[in-house]
């Protein structure tokens, strides 16, 4: 199985497209994470992501991620609690490190894949 994370942006406006995401999806969502970091700066900045199972054809796993624009106290956060909860779930929240820490973003997407993994949110690699 491939999983992969989509950047759908930094929050912004595309909170409310992973929201669409999660409701239009309801039938595949899994979990909802909420990735605490600090940034460059010293502040606690969040990103948000949504795991989806994969599609009845196909071998792929979608992740879907706004990445580290999100404030700690935004309405933003709350748009997103909210479409996780109406699903029965509860968002997870993870302390991970800063995306500015890798080299390229997609050693960051691997090493959350791998945190995921670990704490089985996410199967295994087959």
């Amino acid at each position: 199985m491939i999983q992969r994370f989509i950047e759908l942006g930094e929050g912004y406006g595309d909170i409310y497209e992973l929201r669409e995401l999660i409701t239009s999806n309801q039938q595949r969502f899994m979990h909802g994470f909420v990735f605490v970091s600090t940034n460059p700066q010293g502040q606690d900045v969040l990103s948000i992501a949504a795991a989806f199972k994969p599609a009845s054809e196909g071998n792929f796993m979608p992740i879907y991620l706004c990445r580290e624009g999100i404030p700690v106290d935004s309405k933003r956060l709350a748009v997103f609690e909210q479409a996780v909860s109406s699903l029965g779930h509860t968002p997870i929240k993870m302390e991970v490190k800063h995306s500015s820490v890798y080299a390229d973003k997609k050693f960051y997407h691997n090493h959350l894949i791998s945190v995921l993994r670990l704490n089985h949110y996410i199967p295994p690699m087959q």
